[in-house]
């Protein structure tokens, strides 16, 4: 058994007895970039996440209830600053260790395993530290509050089991029995896990301490279902365990008795196979009975019922064999099944994806091979199925230890689990948000999405304001906000939220230009009311005149009503637009669509006239501008040919001059289209946080330079 408090190299890299600082080199590099670098902490209340939500108090906690020492206080509010600065942790977790603080341990480690609960090694730190201060409860309670949030930990197993051994009355018998139920626990929760074989062994050894030789032999034989790394010691020391004692010791009755009769069986075939029967042993007289049994086997029946038992399980060794072939590269592909902040290199990325990528396919190999033989006498491919579907769960859990600050990894178990069950995909949802995730801003709009396509209309709500509250700023989320609300019918509500978003960032022209446009589409289109829709337009030009993107929605909203008795109202948006600090090209669009108006809809001619005057007369400016620019760099090339004493002169024809045609392509429609540009679709803005291009208006409509020859 192994004896307490010991701490071996274990296969997640725990050295041996180690400090705060060799647990997790406290070193932070470029993990994947969160979307805001600091924030307030989310203080939604999700439901159960699995790890600590408040700190406790522990026993004689008021007897240390004076001041903290010194440097604590400093090194707290590093961490208050940055909770995701690593390296501050750690100087803070050493500190209070150096100091022997108990209240500031305390404090301290409940802080960080909040933040970073996978850091298994810490809670066996804590522990250890209540069972020093003589507080043996509050210890056991930290490990279990550890294997809540790590469950898959064996070293954590291990090390609450040796808590539990070095602290229980072993003379009593309820303490054997919760012995063996946290043993049935730990193996439930993590014997699945290809490095589980120390659990296992000592689940065993123990076994064999308390003398229960047929208990050893269940252990062995649940392992050997199992593909482990050390898969071959456990099947090793299951035959020197069957073959070093008799079978009615280490069988169960029900599995003894049943080998007995195959036994019995097995020797009635063979005396009559055998060809010197004597009469008496072929016919005996009437009334004379079998000799009786005796009840003790002799040695050649238990060498014969040896060999029948070693017979199943060599059938048994040999499946998991080819299992653990099967898995042997894809787990000397895996450096690192722990967690740490240090991020993870691409070909360890790619290990995890290929690993579970096999795996899930396994998995649906054996469902379908259940579903085609799913008629009586066919258990096996059921259980098979199974135990697919457990793989990969262990498979994911283990993956999200390691590759927990990645949420591709997240996404793809909740993509796995979604045919499963909608109460898994939630909690893998919240495990991901609330834990580990807390400023990666995607994975909260799919789980807010998630609980709306579901129903949780509440929920979904809480979702998004957490992560506005952690995140302020982003306009996916607040739009987002303003979606959910609209399609639940609180159409007050979604306005509130964007003219709320509006005021908000006036220090920002282009945020607030974005919001203005997107509530003016929303009061024009959803509340029918267009004069406050040109309100909120015309004040956000007043705050920023040279949008141009504003003046093309104030012009979209003008045209979608009734062209005949707002045609002032449009040529006076163009002259507005012409007048702005706008740059040439967006005032030539502007024109081409005042000059369109004109045609199509103008009273008289002299208004088609002027508004021809005035676009001709921006397309002049604009082409001597490009002349001038053109002549510049003309002239440079020039000069540099003539340097140049080597070139060859090459007479060359020059183009034909085409006659001047004016620039006068009408853009195609803004506000009534399909707004499907940077303001139309907010995906790419917010990630941008700034305003693109704006395009260019490239769909060609009928010239008028056939009605208008060139001047």
């Amino acid at each position: 058994m192994a004896a307490e408090g010991t701490e071996d190299l274990g296969n997640n890299g725990e050295l041996t007895n180690p400090s705060v600082t060799e647990l997790y080199e406290p070193e932070v590099a470029d993990l994947p970039k969160t979307d805001v670098e600091e924030s307030a902490e989310s203080g939604a209340d999700g439901g159960d996440t699995g790890v600590p939500t408040t700190p406790y108090t522990a026993e004689g906690e008021e007897e240390e209830e004076g001041e903290m020492p010194a440097d604590f206080q400093r090194l707290w509010k590093l961490t208050s600053d940055s909770p995701q600065d690593f390296n501050s942790w750690t100087d803070l977790l050493q500190y209070c260790e150096q100091e022997g603080h108990m209240r500031a341990c305390r404090q301290a480690l409940n802080a960080f395993l909040l933040r970073y609960p996978l850091c298994y090694g810490y809670w066996k730190k804590f522990a250890d530290l209540e069972r020093r201060a003589g507080h043996v409860d509050k210890a056991e309670e930290v490990c279990e509050r550890g294997l809540k949030a790590v469950s898959l930990s064996v070293d954590l197993w291990i090390h609450y089991i040796n808590l539990l051994l070095g602290t229980l009355n072993m003379n009593l018998p309820e303490s054997t029995q919760r012995i063996r139920s946290v043993f049935e626990e730990a193996v439930a929760a993590a014997g699945w896990d290809f490095h589980s074989d120390r659990l296992w062994d000592l689940y065993a050894e123990w076994e064999k301490e308390q003398g229960n030789l047929n208990f050893i032999t269940s252990v062995y034989d649940r392992v050997l279902r199992v593909p482990t790394q050390l898969y071959n010691t456990h099947y090793e020391k299951l035959k020197a365990h069957l073959t070093s004692h008799p079978p009615q010791d280490v069988l169960s009755p029900e599995e003894y008795s049943k080998v007995r009769n195959e036994y019995k069986q097995s020797q009635i075939q063979a005396k009559k196979e055998r060809s010197d029967i004597s009469a008496e042993e072929e016919e005996r007289p009437p009334g004379e009975e079998e000799p009786a049994d005796n009840g003790k086997d002799t040695e050649e029946a238990v060498q014969k019922m040896q060999e029948l038992l070693m017979a199943s399980r060599e059938e048994l060794y040999q499946q998991n064999e080819a299992e653990v072939r099967k898995r042997w590269n894809f787990e000397d592909a895996i450096k690192r099944p722990y967690f740490h902040v240090k991020p993870l290199d691409r070909a360890q990325l790619k290990a995890w994806q290929s690993y579970l990528d096999w795996e899930i396919a396994e998995a649906e190999t054996a469902a379908v091979d259940a579903e085609g033989v799913a008629v009586e006498g066919h258990e096996g491919s059921k259980q098979e199925c199974v135990a697919g579907h457990k793989r990969v769960l262990i498979l994911f859990e283990r993956c999200l230890i390691a590759c927990a600050l990645y949420e591709e990894f997240w996404n793809k178990f909740v993509h796995y689990l979604a045919p499963h069950g909608l109460e898994e995909v939630r909690n893998v949802h919240r495990r991901a948000c609330e834990i580990h995730l807390p400023y990666k801003h995607s994975i909260h709009l799919q789980w807010a999405l998630f609980e709306e396509k579901h129903g949780n209309i509440t929920e979904a709500q809480r979702i998004l304001e957490s992560l506005e509250m952690t995140v302020p700023g982003l306009a996916a989320v607040r739009l987002r906000r303003v979606g959910l609300e609209r399609r639940a019918g609180r159409l007050d509500v979604a306005e509130a939220l964007l003219k709320e978003a509006v005021e908000k960032s006036k220090d920002n022209p282009q945020l607030h230009a974005f919001y203005s446009i997107k509530l003016a589409r929303f009061l024009h289109k959803l509340c029918k009311s267009p004069s406050r829709a040109r309100t909120v337009l015309q004040e956000a030009i007043e705050l920023s005149p040279d949008n141009g993107r504003l003046y093309h929605n104030l012009l979209e909203l003008e045209m979608s009503g009734d062209l005949r008795a707002n045609g002032g109202g449009i040529l006076q948006c163009v002259a507005k637009a012409l007048a702005a600090p706008l740059s040439p090209k967006t005032k030539i669009l502007f024109s081409q669509r005042g000059l369109q108006f004109a045609e199509d809809f103008g009273t008289t001619v002299q208004s088609v006239l002027s508004m021809y005057e005035e676009h001709q007369k921006l397309l002049k400016e604009h082409d001597a501008k490009i002349q001038a620019e053109k002549g510049d760099n003309d002239e440079t090339e020039k000069m540099s040919k003539m340097d140049d004493a080597s070139a060859l002169t090459v007479p060359q024809t020059a183009p034909p001059t085409m006659p001047h045609v004016p620039m006068t392509t009408p853009p195609p429609s803004m506000m009534g289209g399909d707004m499907s540009g940077p303001y139309g679709s907010y995906g790419s803005w917010y990630q941008q946080q700034q305003y693109g291009g704006y395009g260019s208006y490239q769909n060609p409509w009928n010239q008028y330079n056939q009605y208008y020859p060139p001047s």
